[in-house]
């Protein structure tokens, strides 16, 4: 009698065909060319599935679109500015993303929930969160900076990736939620609601990417993967993570990959709408790829300098989101000088509020800290306040003498 090796679920049936060609029709072959709408030249092109979605976009849409770019520009600029003042320990740029980051979040609703890493602040301005809130948590001074059940996006993600696995829970929760309205006939039900995690390119080769979106597929989990390739993870540039574009990646989980010119906020809105709706309408995950540029430093404790050339920002800078979309703006008549004007007091007056606030923040008792280790007191906790506070008064008559120094000069 031979032997008969174990059966696979697989046997007798097709291989999910449809859910594999469900994943094509939207990816198209390996080779297939990403999503643009807007060009660099600033003439609007066509798309047979998601020119439709950008039809739905109103002159005053458009104009947002680019005023919410302008300010989260200016944003990035007066809060490096902080940090090299010493106003801030640390801080993340995202200039040269404003397209992607501000198309994607435009395109979600209220009752969708986000998960960012730690440079989303465009999409945390789509989402109506404080931007001067954000620098807490870069001050040093707070763990997040806000409250997520205000705007459904919600605190920033330090550890790479983990971000994904947090989105996937949350999304089968939406769908458990979903099921217990529908058994009650109704009651209680909202509206359907999906979530985005973001990633980058870097955070890609996590792990808890792979995981959470073998979860997400076997689950057909309402989330959306929106993968912001800016090209580089720190100093490692993209072509040494994959040797594909990431958004094929998705073809493996069986479900649709999409890659979307990052820097046309046009496309990058259309794209990001379809994903949701997608979502929200059961038919599980979706994979975006932002194609896009980090023109700055990974961080304000970084020099972008030291590992790639400044002909290659340069061509970028030819890309630009902000260029581009003024450009359309003015050829179609939708905006003037003054318009564009007011984008940039706006800006301004953004820019004067967070440093005013910046410079308000104050510094907590770091006593607290040592009060939040334990529910309850702590031997060790005890002893190494103890430390602290015996270390700290050895600056006491430092700081004394320096001020008596500093009279004596004048």
């Amino acid at each position: 009698m031979g032997t008969h090796l174990p059966s696979t679920e697989f046997d007798g049936t097709a291989v999910d065909d449809q859910r594999e060609a469900d994943a094509e029709a939207v990816m198209g072959e390996p080779a297939a060319q990403m999503v643009q709408l807007l060009g660099p030249d600033g003439k609007l092109g066509a798309d047979p599935v998601f020119s439709d979605y950008a039809d739905k976009l109103t002159p005053e849409h458009l104009r947002g679109l680019y005023a919410d770019m302008a300010a989260i520009r200016r944003f990035d600029v007066e809060a490096t500015a902080l940090q090299r003042q010493g106003q801030l320990a640390l801080w993340v740029p995202l200039t040269g993303q404003e397209a992607a980051q501000i198309g994607s979040g435009r395109a979600s609703q209220p009752q969708d929930y986000i998960f960012p890493t730690y440079r989303e602040h465009g999409v945390a301005l789509t989402r109506n969160v404080d931007l001067a809130e954000l620098l807490r948590q870069f001050r040093g001074v707070s763990n997040g900076g806000w409250n997520p059940r205000d705007t459904n996006f919600h605190l920033y993600t330090l550890v790479l990736a983990a971000q994904t696995l947090h989105a996937v829970g949350y999304a089968m929760g939406i769908q458990r939620d979903q099921k217990f309205a529908a058994a009650a006939n109704g009651a209680g039900k909202q509206p359907d609601a999906a979530v985005i995690a973001y990633f980058g390119d870097g955070a890609s080769s996590e792990g808890d990417v792979h995981e959470s979106m073998v979860f997400a597929s076997s689950y057909k989990a309402p989330v959306v993967f929106f993968c912001q390739n800016n090209h580089w993870a720190i100093s490692v540039p993209t072509n040494v993570q994959t040797r594909v574009p990431l958004s094929n990646r998705a073809k493996g989980y069986g479900f649709p990959g999409i890659r979307v010119d990052g820097n046309d906020v046009i496309a990058v809105h259309a794209v990001t709408e379809w994903a949701l709706e997608h979502a929200r309408q059961g038919k599980g995950p979706v994979l975006i790829e932002a194609f896009t540029y980090r023109v700055g430093a990974h961080t304000t404790a970084d020099d972008p300098t030291k590992y790639r050339q400044s002909a290659e920002e340069d061509a970028w800078r030819a890309k630009d989101p902000l260029a581009r979309l003024e450009k359309y703006l003015r050829a179609e008549g939708l905006a003037d000088d003054t318009f564009f004007a007011k984008v940039k007091a706006d800006g301004d007056e953004l820019a004067a509020y967070v440093r005013r606030t910046a410079h308000d923040i104050e510094n907590p008792d770091i006593r607290q800290a040592f009060a939040k280790v334990y529910k309850e007191a702590h031997p060790l906790v005890a002893e190494e306040l103890a430390w602290f506070e015996e270390y700290s008064a050895g600056f006491a008559g430092e700081e004394e003498s320096a001020g008596h120094a500093a009279k004596a000069g004048h």
